[in-house]
């Protein structure tokens, strides 16, 4: 069975693995989900990922989660442009999270980056998440 979203899987399977304490976290592997993960990785919310293949041709991410003093560094990750309900925003409608101390996380046609780095670039798009 396929799945409807994938985007939203990976930011739930992180969000279930930070509340259990988990230290790394195995997700389904495509280009979108890495260009997501190193997104995160330049902000600061995750350790780093790591790309590997399987013997039946499919791949997969292992996502190293980032704690500070025993508290996840992630508090809030949500998807916000959804398969049903796809959310774009221009470059003078970007939202900021938590005025400005959050990220979200665009795909534009530059490529998939984060809200300051569009801003800088004067590009809008796709807002996949906020992470703060």
């Amino acid at each position: 069975m396929a799945m409807t979203d994938p985007i939203g899987d990976m930011l739930t399977r992180i969000r279930n693995a930070q509340m259990r304490n988990k230290t790394s976290v195995v997700a389904p592997a495509s280009k979108l989900r890495e260009r997501v993960l190193q997104v995160l990785a330049d902000e600061g919310y995750i350790r780093g990922f790591a790309r590997t293949e399987m013997d039946d041709g499919k791949s997969e991410i292992s996502i190293e989660l980032k704690y500070f003093d025993g508290a996840p560094v992630i508090r809030k990750i949500e998807r916000v442009s959804k398969p049903g309900r796809r959310v774009y925003a221009s470059v003078r409608n970007i939202p900021t999270v938590n005025n400005g101390l959050g990220v979200s996380i665009l795909s534009t046609p530059k490529g998939v980056m984060a809200d300051h780095q569009a801003r800088e670039e004067n590009v809008g798009g796709e807002v996949l998440c906020q992470v703060f």
